[in-house]
C-alpha cells in the first residue's frame, strides 16, 4: 500500500542520487592526469569532452524531466542511477581510445540530468515543508563534494590500483543509491493540481538567467588557480585559496536555504543579491593583487555560484503540478552556461586579457541578476492573473 516516505529516506534518496549522477564527469576530471596520461590525449581534449558532456546534459534535461513526471521519481532515479553504474564500468572496461572514453562518458550525460531533476521532485513532493529550502541547499552542497572524492580517488586507488579501478569503486559508490531509494517503499504520488505548462515565458525567462549566471560561475574553478600564480601567488597558496573557496560555497548553499526557510518567501530576491554581490566580489580580482585574492573567491562561489539550490527550490514551490518539468527548463540553462561559460573565458583570457575576462563574468552575474527579476514579475503577474500570454 502507497505511504508517504519518511523525511530521512527521503533525504539520504535526494542526496545520494545526485552524488551518484554526477559522479562520472567529476571523476573524470579528478582522474584526468592519469587518463590522459595512458590514452595519449591532449590537454585540450579535457576540456572538450567536459564541454560535449554538458551539451548533451543540457539537450536531454527536458526530455529527462517529462519522463520523470510521467513515470515518477523513484523510477527514474534508479534508471539514473544504473546507466550512470554502468557507463563507469564500461569506462573501466573497454575505454582504450580517447573517442571509446568520449562516447562512455556522453552516454552517462544524459543520468545527470535525470537524477537531478528526480532528486528535486523527491524534496519537492516528500521533504518537510518548513526545510524544503534547507535541503535542497544540502542536496545541491553535496554535488561540489564529488570534487573532494574524485581527488581523495587519485592517492586511494589510481596511483595504486590504476585509475580503472577508480570508476569500478565509483560504480559501486552509485549503486548504493539503490538502498535509499529502497527505503521509499511504494510512495504515495501526490495528486498534480493545475494544468502542465511546458516552457512558459517566465521559465524561459529564468533558463536566460541561469545560463548566464552558471556560464559566469562556472569559469572560477577551471580557471582561478591559474589567474593567481598569473598576479604572483604560489601553486600552493592558489590551491588552498580554491579550496577554501569551494568550501565557502558548501557552506552558503546550505545557508542561504535556510535563510528561504526562516523568511518564508523571497527567493528570487535573494538570488538577486547574491549574484550581484558575487559580481562586486568578483571585480576585485581585476585589482591583480594576491591579497584580495580571497575575498574574490569567497564571494564568487558563497554568492555567484551558490544559488542553484535556492534557484531549484523556488522553481518547484512555484510548480509544484509539474517540479520535475519545470527544474528542466531551468536546469537546461544551467548546463548550457556550464558548456559554453569556461570555453568563452579562455578565449577571452587568450585574445585581451584576464581583466577583460572577469569584466565579462561581472557583467553577466549583474545581466543575469535583471532577468531573475523580470522573471520574478512575470511569476508575481502570473499569481494575479495579469499576465497576457
Amino acid at each position: 500500500m502507497p505511504t508517504t516516505p519518511t523525511t530521512s529516506s527521503t533525504v539520504a534518496t535526494a542526496l545520494s542520487v545526485s552524488v551518484a549522477a554526477v559522479m562520472p564527469v567529476f571523476l573524470f576530471g579528478g582522474l584526468a592526469v592519469q587518463i590522459t596520461g595512458e590514452l595519449g590525449m591532449d590537454v585540450d581534449a579535457i576540456g572538450l569532452i567536459a564541454g560535449l558532456y554538458f551539451a548533451v546534459c543540457g539537450l536531454t534535461a527536458v526530455p529527462s524531466g517529462r519522463l520523470v513526471e510521467r513515470f515518477g521519481a523513484p523510477i527514474a532515479a534508479r534508471l539514473a542511477v544504473g546507466l550512470t553504474a554502468a557507463s563507469m564500468l564500461a569506462v573501466a572496461a573497454a575505454a582504450h581510445h580517447p573517442i571509446v572514453l568520449t562516447v562512455f562518458l556522453l552516454i552517462s550525460a544524459p543520468a545527470n540530468g535525470l537524477g537531478q531533476l528526480a532528486a528535486n521532485t523527491v524534496l519537492a513532493d516528500w521533504a518537510p515543508k518548513r526545510r524544503k529550502g534547507t535541503l535542497f541547499g544540502v542536496k545541491q552542497a553535496s554535488v561540489p563534494l564529488c570534487t573532494t572524492l574524485a581527488g581523495l580517488a587519485v592517492p586511494a586507488i589510481a596511483l595504486t590500483a590504476g585509475w580503472r579501478w577508480a570508476f569500478v569503486a565509483g560504480a559501486a559508490v552509485a549503486l548504493l543509491a539503490l538502498v535509499p531509494l529502497a527505503g521509499l517503499g511504494r510512495p504515495a504520488v501526490p495528486v498534480r493540481s493545475g494544468r502542465r505548462r511546458g516552457a512558459d515565458r517566465r521559465l524561459l525567462v529564468f533558463a536566460v538567467a541561469t545560463c548566464l549566471s552558471a556560464a559566469a560561475a562556472t569559469p572560477l574553478s577551471s580557471f582561478l588557480t591559474s589567474y593567481a600564480v598569473h598576479i604572483g601567488a604560489s601553486e600552493s597558496f592558489a590551491g588552498i585559496n580554491l579550496t577554501v573557496g569551494g568550501l565557502a560555497g558548501v557552506i552558503a548553499r546550505v545557508a542561504v536555504g535556510a535563510i528561504a526557510d526562516r523568511r518564508g518567501g523571497g527567493e528570487f530576491g535573494i538570488i538577486v543579491v547574491m549574484l550581484l554581490g558575487g559580481a562586486a566580489g568578483i571585480a576585485t580580482l581585476m585589482a591583480g593583487q594576491s591579497w584580495l585574492l580571497p575575498l574574490g573567491t569567497a564571494a564568487g562561489f558563497a554568492l555567484g555560484w551558490a544559488w542553484p539550490g535556492l534557484m531549484n527550490f523556488a522553481v518547484t514551490k512555484r510548480y509544484p503540478h509539474a517540479p520535475a518539468a519545470a527544474t528542466a527548463v531551468t536546469q537546461t540553462g544551467v548546463y548550457a552556461g556550464g558548456a559554453v561559460g569556461p570555453i568563452a573565458f579562455g578565449l577571452i583570457v587568450d585574445h585581451a586579457g584576464w581583466n577583460a575576462a572577469w569584466t565579462v563574468v561581472c557583467a553577466a552575474m549583474a545581466l543575469a541578476a535583471v532577468f531573475i527579476l523580470t522573471g520574478a514579475g512575470i511569476t508575481a503577474a502570473d499569481t494575479h492573473g495579469t499576465v497576457r500570454r
